[in-house]
């Protein structure tokens, strides 16, 4: 079980949604992540306790988050850094990691292997191809695929992503053809890695997306893998029961505060209003994610309180400028 948080009202009153140091230029500030740039080959990135869900960011933010995402993160990155090279440099507090600056390739590659999430709701709605994907008929929800399937998506700066597929991908000019290929290839073995880590702790990886960038002109994975945030997990044991009696998944995903939100009548469509986050729920959301972290990597999770932030901040990249 997750790790009780010792001062609960405090844990939530002070969670880092927002950082402000004036000694470094303005940071991009994503969803989740604030990117610095500490010189011309080097980032600090800084993972806060925001959630987002449906491209919006809630307005309450989860205790602890940032640090389970981050400490998750990097153990994730070196599972497959014999694989792919990635952009880690070093992680010097639970919240930040130090990366190499890389250019973006603005796609995000999603690996699917069960039919659940967007891809059951497209399924749902009766369409049978999904990102130029021929989809099998007379499929269940969160049933496995015959095999692994890619569905990109298209990286938004501002509102939704969009699905787009390879062809497209391609006839836009949007990846270079060899540079696509090879980011594909490494993604699906990403993948089957990422599978096998999670089989071994009786779960299963669902779905996840990754992103790439290039740095001194190679194929580079950045930004996380194989999170809460960037995945889906089932646990292995329930599985097939589960699946043959039409039954819900148990999971570890984002998934369940998209449905939290969709029976609060918000789905980020026009004229919908954001909910506020209960404590109860915000608490039962790190706790998800606390979960998560233990069950992958097989190690407790331990808060570390973040007092005056920025100042440790501003000392962390201070050493890496």
């Amino acid at each position: 079980m997750p790790v009780a948080i010792d001062d609960t009202q405090k844990a939530l009153q002070n969670c880092i949604t927002k950082t402000n140091l004036t000694r470094w230029p303005d940071p991009y500030r994503g969803k989740v992540r604030e990117v610095y740039t500490l010189n011309k080959n080097t980032l600090g990135l800084v993972v806060t306790d925001r959630i987002s869900a449906f491209d919006h960011i809630m307005k309450q933010a989860i205790p602890y988050k940032g640090q389970i995402l981050n400490q998750l993160a990097a153990f994730s990155f070196g599972k497959v850094d014999d694989i792919v090279n990635t952009h880690i440099i070093d992680m010097p507090h639970p919240n930040v990691t130090i990366a190499k600056k890389c250019e973006p390739v603005p796609i995000e590659v999603v690996i699917r292997a069960c039919l659940t999430g967007h891809a059951w709701r497209v399924y749902k709605s009766g369409k049978r191809e999904l990102c130029g994907v021929t989809l099998p008929d007379g499929m269940r929800e969160n049933e496995r695929f015959p095999e692994p399937i890619l569905t990109p998506a298209t990286k938004a700066k501002e509102g939704h992503d969009e699905d787009i597929s390879e062809k497209e991908i391609l006839e836009r000019d949007i990846v270079a053809e060899n540079t696509w290929q090879e980011i594909k290839v490494k993604a699906f073995k990403i993948f089957n890695r990422g599978q096998q880590v999670a089989n071994q702790q009786g779960l299963i990886l669902v779905d996840t997306k990754y992103e790439f960038g290039l740095y001194d002109g190679k194929v580079t994975l950045i930004d996380e893998v194989h999170t809460a945030d960037s995945s889906r997990y089932f646990y292995a044991d329930e599985y097939d029961e589960r699946l043959a009696n039409n039954e819900p998944q148990k999971q570890l995903s984002k998934e369940f505060l998209r449905e939290w939100l969709m029976d609060h009548n918000f789905q980020g469509l026009e004229g919908q209003t954001l909910p506020d986050l209960p404590d109860e729920f915000r608490l039962k959301v790190y706790r998800r994610y606390a979960e998560l972290f233990e069950q992958l990597t097989g190690n407790l999770f331990e808060p570390v309180p973040t007092p005056d932030f920025d100042n440790t901040l501003a000392d962390i990249f201070q050493r890496y400028s």
